[in-house]
This record gives structure tokens, sequence and C-alpha cells, in this order.
């Protein structure tokens, strides 16, 4: 019986495994940090005997009220991601399963590797209205890619002298925090429909916005396997008021990157580990919210609650009082500097509570279509923006 997770994004420490039904494990801390709830490991063993596996100390972790009513994902292919069995007893996690075949893999939440990361900017930049721009490099030396979609009202001018363009500045980040993958899957299902030439909402929205979408806002810490910090510890989602190149050379080179464009909407792609429903949260606690913002923030929900059942409003974060938002946070951040719609975007690790799939829960296939539904969110405010 071999446990190994010594690939991208892996994480699991093995405590003992003296046989299959009682297999103790751990997961390790993000680099210089406390934060620990990522898992992702690969299991050789005999098929067709029941196993038990015990992940410890998670009373401790990043999310402890995350693992109730949690059900890990497992996979024998690395790409269909199904739920397992799983009970949480207050500090531990017992997956209890019998595989069918000689190797299966189980993970937190479906990976998205950093190999997928790079075949999807390569694949994007093909793309007739897609081209790719590397804004700078990571603490470990990965680069920060940019994907810019869409051209300004005059072809000859530059695409970031967009200032004077009447078209939209749309800024999209997924995966601050490295663990939460559902958002760089969202970006693939957004992106697959953006670039889609025969699609007419694609085409309308070119018409009127420009995009720039970063899908890994951390391809450091995705690949070391963290839950939500960067190579040094860095929660990048505390950065925006002051980044920095030793820090958070992440969040740096985005940023400078919006100040040169412009940002007229900006969506900032999250999970939530306790709550089992799709949600935004937005800048009413900034100190500049005004009716103006309101009123897109109610267009934007009225448009994506119309198009599908998987968002919904009902559920989500308390509202900070105006004046007492954390200004070190994205959407805060970006909301309050360029005074534009500004909107944290929150999906499930368990699943939709509204829409329940025993089989799968929240899975890629769903992130990928709220994505794409995304799109239509963005066509209804776009008018709006400017």
């Amino acid at each position: 019986m071999i446990i190994n997770s010594q690939f991208d994004s892996g994480n699991i420490h093995v405590i003992r495994a003296e046989s299959p039904e009682n297999i103790q494990l751990s997961i390790r801390k993000d680099n210089q940090s406390d934060f620990y709830q990522w898992f992702h490991f690969k299991l050789h063993s005999q098929p067709f005997v029941e196993h038990k596996l015990f992940i410890n100390d998670l009373a401790k972790s990043a999310y402890p009220d995350g693992w109730e009513g949690y059900q890990a994902v497992a996979s024998y292919d690395r790409e269909e991601w199904f739920r397992v069995d799983t009970q949480f007893d207050g500090d531990t996690l017992c997956i209890d399963f019998t595989p069918e075949y000689d190797s299966v893999y189980f993970a937190y939440f479906a990976p998205y590797s950093y190999e997928q990361h790079l075949n999807l900017i390569a694949k994007a930049q093909m793309a007739f209205d897609c081209r790719h721009e590397c804004l700078g490099l990571t603490i470990d030396g990965r680069e920060m890619n940019l994907l810019v979609v869409g051209t300004l009202d005059d072809e000859t001018q530059s695409i970031d002298s967009s200032a004077s363009s009447t078209k939209n500045r749309i800024w999209i980040t997924a995966r601050q925090h490295p663990g939460e993958t559902m958002a760089e899957w969202l970006i693939e299902g957004l992106l697959g429909r953006l670039l889609d030439e025969d699609d007419g909402l694609a085409r309308a929205l070119l018409n009127d916005n420009v995009f720039y979408i970063v899908p890994n806002m951390n391809p450091d810490g995705a690949y070391r396997g963290h839950l939500r910090t960067n190579a040094v510890g860095a929660n990048l989602n505390r950065e925006w008021e002051s980044p920095s190149l030793d820090r958070s050379p992440e969040v740096f080179h985005v940023l400078n990157k919006m100040k040169e464009t412009g940002v007229d909407l900006f969506l900032d792609i999250h999970g939530d580990e306790a709550l089992p429903y799709n949600f935004v949260a937005g800048t009413e606690g900034n100190p500049d919210y005004d009716s103006r913002i309101e009123n897109l923030e109610n267009i934007f929900k009225a448009s994506l609650m119309a198009t599908t059942p998987e968002f919904q409003d009902t559920h989500g974060y308390p509202k900070d009082p105006k004046g007492e938002a954390n200004l070190t946070i994205a959407c805060n951040a970006v909301g309050h500097q360029f005074k534009c719609l500004s909107y944290t975007l929150e999906m499930p690790f368990k699943d939709n509570a509204d829409l329940p799939d025993a089989s799968f829960g929240w899975s890629p296939v769903r992130c990928q279509q709220l994505g794409e539904d995304l799109l239509v969110a963005i066509r209804a405010v776009s008018p709006h923006l400017r």
C-alpha cells in the first residue's frame, strides 16, 4: 500500500498506514502559514477491499465548519471526480471507500493542475480575439498570465491605452486562494464561450467590451498544494492596499496593469468552504458606495438569477456597514480605486443545496456552466457601466 502526494498540487502527510481499514493522515500547512485544508493524494492498494482513511487535526484547520456535510472527491482517471462516503466527527474526517482499481486519487475538490493552466493559456491565445501577456514573475519564478480578449474601437490604438476607448474594461481574476480550484474551472467555461466565434452572445459582448482575465492569481500556491497563500505565506486577498514585489508580486503586477487599462467591472472568483451556495459579495462597505453601484449590482444579480437556478441572493456573507470595508481585499480595493462595479463570486466546495447532486456535488462541469452563464449577466450590465 502506497500513499503519495509528490506531484503538482499534492498535499498529505502519512502518520501511519497499518492496514487498509486504519490509514491515519494529516494535511500539511501552507508554507510560512498556519492555513491548511486542501488535500490531494494518490492511494495505490488492493482493489475491492474496503479502505478507511482518517484525516486528523481538522478542528484547527482553516475552516472547521467547512467539514460539516462535506464529501471528499475521488478519481481513477484524474478527469472525472465523484463524491465518496465521508464522515466528520468534529476533528477527524473519515473517507470510507472500496476502490475498483489499483490506484485512486482523493482531493478536497477536483484539482486544476499547473499543466492544465498552461494548456488553457496556450489554447486561448490561438483564438482570433485573444492575446496572451505575461505581467511578471511570481516568487517561485512562474509567469503571471493575463489573457486579453477583444480589441479597442480603433484597432491601431494600443490595447493598454484603453482609457479613451468607449468600450468597457472587464477584469476577471481567479484563484487568489489556490485551493479554490473551482475558480479556474469557471474561467475555463467562461473562456470557452467568450472565444467561440459562432456564439452570438460572445460576439455582442466583444463589440462593447474588452476582457482582461487572470485564470490563476496564485500559481505558486497552486503547485505547492496550498489552500490559501502564495510561496511565502501571503494571503493575496489581503494584499491589495499595498502589494509588494517581495511578498505579493502577483497582486503587484495585476494591480499595475489595472492602473494602465482602467476597470469598469471587476469579478474576483473564489470558493467558500462552508456555505453550500453560489453567491456574490459586493462593496457596500466602501466609503464611496452609492446608488449607482447599488443599481449596477441589482442588474447583475437579477440577470444571473434569471439565467441559472444555480445562483441565488438569499444566502451569503453579512454586509459591511458603509465605511467599514476591508480595503486590503481585492473586491473592495478595486471597487474603491476605480469607482466601479466590483464583486467577489463564491462557489461551494460541497454542493449547491438548492440543486443537490449526490454523485458529483458541485463539480467542474457545473463551474464551467456557471462561467458561461456569467457572460449573460455581464452583457446585461455592460450598457450601464459608464
